[in-house]
């Protein structure tokens, strides 16, 4: 990890905490969602770890990180290293007062809070990811995905498999703008409790993987970006431990 989080030298002089302490504080409170200001003595100070996270979000190190991860799953999966098929999704996420300012109304689910985006591919990896407040329609952020996705598959990608929240013209017209063609699965019967759904289910366990860690059960940061940050890290972290999983499997 450390060549991805290294945003200037080591040895410079301005830096008193190791890089390494600065990451354990931002696993420590991605994973229990624990406040900053209490940070355990034996990390360093929350404001060095909260400013450094900042940093990597703003420089999309961890986006990097999970493209790369992805990419060597995929290889030791014996598939080709860019997807031609991708899953969308997303999951609301209820709001805290530090988020509510920007919170919306989810009546699906008839809860208020942020939506999170999300295309992963078919092994359940993320491949792109956004957040929007939980007004906005599902739908209406197919461009945004695609786009993103074909750019960092480049332009792989030749189906997208939804949900019937996507249905319609306007989604089916954004995603083949992209060059991608939408297959909604649907529910053969009348859906009573939990049902598995073709293809779908993979979206849905990735979202219950990004659910363990406790800082992403509720939206509890002020700006959107650290969210999706958040969110990008909590999946390097599950891809970084599969790869030490299959490595150590090897030996």
């Amino acid at each position: 990890m450390l060549p991805y989080l290294v945003l200037c030298r080591e040895d410079s002089p301005q830096r008193e905490h190791s890089l390494r302490g600065v990451f354990n504080g931002l696993r420590y409170i991605v994973r229990t969602g624990n406040q900053w200001r209490f940070m355990p003595g034996d990390l360093p100070p929350w404001t060095v770890v909260y400013q450094q996270t900042q940093r990597w979000i703003r420089a999309g190190v961890f986006e990097i990180v999970v493209d790369d991860l992805r990419s060597l799953l995929r290889v030791f999966a014996g598939r080709n290293m860019q997807p031609t098929a991708m899953i969308l999704d997303s999951r609301t996420v209820q709001s805290t007062p530090e988020s509510g300012a920007r919170a919306g109304y989810d009546g699906a689910k008839r809860r208020k809070g942020s939506k999170v985006h999300a295309a992963v591919d078919t092994l359940g990896n993320l491949l792109a990811l956004h957040v929007t407040p939980a007004t906005e329609q599902d739908r209406a952020q197919v461009d945004r995905l695609a786009e993103e996705v074909q750019r960092i598959t480049e332009q792989n990608v030749e189906i997208g498999y939804v949900d019937q929240g996507y249905t319609g013209e306007d989604a089916a017209n954004a995603a083949g703008k992209h060059g991608i063609q939408l297959e909604v699965i649907k529910h053969t019967e009348a859906k009573r409790g939990f049902v598995l759904l073709p293809r779908r289910w993979v979206v849905e366990r990735s979202f219950a993987w990004a659910a363990r860690f406790r800082r992403l059960a509720r939206d509890y940061e002020r700006l959107s970006n650290s969210l999706a940050g958040y969110h990008y890290f909590a999946f390097a972290w599950l891809m970084l431990a599969q790869i030490v999983k299959i490595t150590h499997a090897s030996q």
